[in-house]
Protein backbone atom coordinates (compact mmCIF):
# COMPACT_ATOMS: atom_id res chain seq x y z
CA UNK A 1 0.00 0.00 0.00
CA UNK A 2 2.82 2.38 0.95
CA UNK A 3 4.60 1.61 -2.34
CA UNK A 4 1.46 2.39 -4.36
CA UNK A 5 1.01 5.65 -2.46
CA UNK A 6 4.59 6.74 -3.18
CA UNK A 7 4.17 5.88 -6.87
CA UNK A 8 1.02 8.00 -7.00
CA UNK A 9 2.76 11.00 -5.36
CA UNK A 10 5.72 10.67 -7.74
CA UNK A 11 3.40 10.62 -10.76
CA UNK A 12 1.63 13.76 -9.52
CA UNK A 13 4.94 15.55 -9.08
CA UNK A 14 6.08 14.71 -12.61
CA UNK A 15 2.71 15.84 -14.01
CA UNK A 16 2.92 19.16 -12.16
CA UNK A 17 6.47 19.76 -13.42
CA UNK A 18 5.42 18.95 -17.00
CA UNK A 19 2.52 21.39 -17.04
CA UNK A 20 4.60 24.08 -15.35
CA UNK A 21 7.22 23.83 -18.10
CA UNK A 22 4.51 23.97 -20.77
CA UNK A 23 3.11 27.12 -19.19
CA UNK A 24 6.57 28.70 -19.05
CA UNK A 25 7.18 27.89 -22.69
CA UNK A 26 3.84 29.38 -23.66
CA UNK A 27 4.51 32.58 -21.73
CA UNK A 28 7.94 32.94 -23.22
CA UNK A 29 6.87 32.19 -26.79
CA UNK A 30 8.36 35.14 -28.74
CA UNK A 31 6.06 34.50 -31.71
CA UNK A 32 2.91 35.09 -29.66
CA UNK A 33 4.38 38.16 -27.99
CA UNK A 34 5.55 39.69 -31.27
CA UNK A 35 2.18 39.04 -32.94
CA UNK A 36 0.32 40.76 -30.10
CA UNK A 37 2.73 43.69 -30.23
CA UNK A 38 2.32 44.01 -33.99
CA UNK A 39 -1.49 44.05 -33.69
CA UNK A 40 -1.32 46.74 -31.02
CA UNK A 41 1.01 48.80 -33.21
CA UNK A 42 -1.43 48.51 -36.12
CA UNK A 43 -4.10 50.11 -33.94
CA UNK A 44 -2.12 53.20 -33.05
CA UNK A 45 -0.96 51.66 -29.78
CA UNK A 46 -4.51 50.73 -28.73
CA UNK A 47 -5.73 47.22 -28.01
CA UNK A 48 -8.41 47.23 -30.71
CA UNK A 49 -9.34 49.08 -33.87
CA UNK A 50 -12.51 50.37 -32.18
CA UNK A 51 -10.59 51.84 -29.23
CA UNK A 52 -8.24 53.56 -31.66
CA UNK A 53 -11.20 54.93 -33.59
CA UNK A 54 -12.77 56.28 -30.41
CA UNK A 55 -9.50 58.04 -29.62
CA UNK A 56 -9.29 59.58 -33.10
CA UNK A 57 -12.90 60.80 -32.91
CA UNK A 58 -12.15 62.42 -29.55
CA UNK A 59 -8.93 64.21 -30.49
CA UNK A 60 -10.25 65.02 -33.98
CA UNK A 61 -13.02 67.16 -32.50
CA UNK A 62 -15.82 65.20 -34.19
CA UNK A 63 -18.06 65.69 -31.16
CA UNK A 64 -17.64 69.45 -31.40
CA UNK A 65 -20.05 69.63 -34.32
CA UNK A 66 -21.72 66.22 -34.52
CA UNK A 67 -22.84 65.91 -30.90
CA UNK A 68 -25.68 68.26 -29.85
CA UNK A 69 -25.08 70.44 -26.83
CA UNK A 70 -26.90 71.09 -23.57
CA UNK A 71 -26.54 74.31 -21.64
CA UNK A 72 -24.96 74.32 -18.19
CA UNK A 73 -23.79 77.01 -15.79
CA UNK A 74 -20.39 76.72 -17.50
CA UNK A 75 -21.82 77.06 -20.99
CA UNK A 76 -22.62 74.41 -23.62
CA UNK A 77 -21.34 70.86 -23.17
CA UNK A 78 -21.78 67.71 -25.24
CA UNK A 79 -25.06 65.87 -24.66
CA UNK A 80 -23.77 62.31 -24.23
CA UNK A 81 -27.28 60.89 -24.77
CA UNK A 82 -27.16 62.21 -28.35
CA UNK A 83 -23.57 61.22 -29.12
CA UNK A 84 -22.62 62.03 -32.73
CA UNK A 85 -26.26 62.20 -33.85
CA UNK A 86 -25.84 65.52 -35.65
CA UNK A 87 -27.99 68.63 -35.70
CA UNK A 88 -31.43 67.78 -34.21
CA UNK A 89 -33.81 67.80 -37.17
CA UNK A 90 -36.46 69.84 -35.33
CA UNK A 91 -34.05 72.44 -33.96
CA UNK A 92 -34.21 75.69 -35.96
CA UNK A 93 -31.13 77.39 -37.36
CA UNK A 94 -29.64 80.34 -35.45
CA UNK A 95 -31.86 83.42 -35.68
CA UNK A 96 -29.55 86.00 -37.22
CA UNK A 97 -29.55 88.54 -40.03
CA UNK A 98 -28.25 86.24 -42.74
CA UNK A 99 -27.81 89.00 -45.33
CA UNK A 100 -25.57 90.91 -42.98
CA UNK A 101 -23.59 87.80 -42.06
CA UNK A 102 -23.12 86.77 -45.69
CA UNK A 103 -22.27 90.26 -46.94
CA UNK A 104 -19.54 90.60 -44.33
CA UNK A 105 -18.20 87.12 -44.89
CA UNK A 106 -18.90 86.17 -41.28
CA UNK A 107 -19.41 82.66 -39.98
CA UNK A 108 -21.74 82.19 -37.02
CA UNK A 109 -23.18 79.30 -35.01
CA UNK A 110 -25.17 78.98 -31.81
CA UNK A 111 -24.54 75.38 -30.82
CA UNK A 112 -21.88 74.16 -33.28
CA UNK A 113 -24.34 71.84 -35.06
CA UNK A 114 -25.58 74.55 -37.45
CA UNK A 115 -23.29 77.00 -39.25
CA UNK A 116 -24.18 80.13 -41.20
CA UNK A 117 -21.78 81.70 -43.69
CA UNK A 118 -21.47 82.94 -47.28
CA UNK A 119 -22.32 79.40 -48.45
CA UNK A 120 -25.72 79.45 -46.68
CA UNK A 121 -26.56 77.24 -43.70
CA UNK A 122 -24.95 73.86 -43.09
CA UNK A 123 -25.91 71.29 -40.50
CA UNK A 124 -23.83 68.54 -38.95
CA UNK A 125 -24.83 65.05 -40.06
CA UNK A 126 -25.97 62.07 -38.04
CA UNK A 127 -22.99 59.70 -37.78
CA UNK A 128 -24.65 57.02 -35.67
CA UNK A 129 -25.35 53.56 -37.17
CA UNK A 130 -29.08 54.28 -37.43
CA UNK A 131 -30.58 54.14 -40.93
CA UNK A 132 -31.08 57.92 -40.72
CA UNK A 133 -27.35 58.24 -40.13
CA UNK A 134 -24.55 56.05 -41.49
CA UNK A 135 -26.27 52.73 -40.82
CA UNK A 136 -26.37 51.73 -44.48
CA UNK A 137 -22.95 53.10 -45.38
CA UNK A 138 -20.07 50.87 -46.37
CA UNK A 139 -16.52 51.42 -45.21
CA UNK A 140 -15.48 52.46 -48.73
CA UNK A 141 -18.37 54.92 -48.86
CA UNK A 142 -17.20 56.52 -45.63
CA UNK A 143 -13.62 56.85 -46.87
CA UNK A 144 -14.80 58.33 -50.17
CA UNK A 145 -17.03 60.86 -48.40
CA UNK A 146 -14.22 62.11 -46.17
CA UNK A 147 -11.46 62.02 -48.79
CA UNK A 148 -13.46 63.81 -51.49
CA UNK A 149 -15.82 65.95 -49.36
CA UNK A 150 -18.82 64.32 -51.03
CA UNK A 151 -22.12 63.81 -49.19
CA UNK A 152 -22.77 60.16 -48.21
CA UNK A 153 -19.73 59.09 -50.20
CA UNK A 154 -21.78 58.71 -53.37
CA UNK A 155 -20.10 59.88 -56.60
CA UNK A 156 -22.14 62.67 -58.17
CA UNK A 157 -23.71 63.67 -54.87
CA UNK A 158 -23.52 67.24 -53.51
CA UNK A 159 -20.28 68.47 -51.96
CA UNK A 160 -19.92 68.64 -48.20
CA UNK A 161 -20.34 72.15 -46.86
CA UNK A 162 -18.15 74.13 -44.46
CA UNK A 163 -17.01 73.60 -41.83
CA UNK A 164 -16.80 69.87 -42.63
CA UNK A 165 -15.24 70.46 -46.03
CA UNK A 166 -12.45 72.40 -44.32
CA UNK A 167 -11.60 69.81 -41.68
CA UNK A 168 -8.15 68.14 -41.79
CA UNK A 169 -9.73 64.71 -41.27
CA UNK A 170 -9.42 64.20 -45.04
CA UNK A 171 -5.65 63.94 -44.54
CA UNK A 172 -5.90 60.95 -42.20
CA UNK A 173 -4.56 57.61 -43.38
CA UNK A 174 -6.87 54.87 -44.63
CA UNK A 175 -6.20 52.87 -41.46
CA UNK A 176 -7.16 55.83 -39.29
CA UNK A 177 -10.40 56.43 -41.19
CA UNK A 178 -11.22 52.72 -41.07
CA UNK A 179 -10.72 52.80 -37.30
CA UNK A 180 -13.12 55.74 -37.01
CA UNK A 181 -15.71 53.92 -39.11
CA UNK A 182 -15.31 50.79 -36.97
CA UNK A 183 -15.94 52.87 -33.85
CA UNK A 184 -19.01 54.52 -35.39
CA UNK A 185 -20.49 51.03 -35.90
CA UNK A 186 -20.42 50.49 -32.11
CA UNK A 187 -22.13 53.64 -30.80
CA UNK A 188 -25.82 53.97 -29.96
CA UNK A 189 -28.04 54.29 -33.08
CA UNK A 190 -30.12 57.47 -32.87
CA UNK A 191 -32.98 58.26 -35.21
CA UNK A 192 -32.38 61.78 -36.50
CA UNK A 193 -32.65 62.73 -40.15
CA UNK A 194 -29.66 64.79 -41.24
CA UNK A 195 -30.85 68.27 -42.19
CA UNK A 196 -29.86 69.31 -45.70
CA UNK A 197 -28.01 72.60 -46.28
CA UNK A 198 -29.85 75.84 -47.07
CA UNK A 199 -28.61 77.99 -49.98
CA UNK A 200 -27.29 81.49 -49.25
CA UNK A 201 -29.64 84.49 -49.23
CA UNK A 202 -27.28 86.58 -51.34
CA UNK A 203 -26.06 85.39 -54.75
CA UNK A 204 -22.66 83.74 -54.67
CA UNK A 205 -19.88 85.94 -56.02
Amino acid sequence: MRKSYLSFITALAFTAIFFAKCADNKQADPTIESTAAAEKTNFGGYETQVKWGEHLVTIGGCNDCHTPKKMTSMGPVDDSTLLLSGHPEKLPAPDVDRKQMESKGLVVTSDFTAWIGPWGISYSANLTPDETGTGKWTENQFLYAVRNSISKGLPGSRPLMPPMSMMPVKHMTDDELKAIFAYLRTIKPIKNNSVQPTPPVLPMK
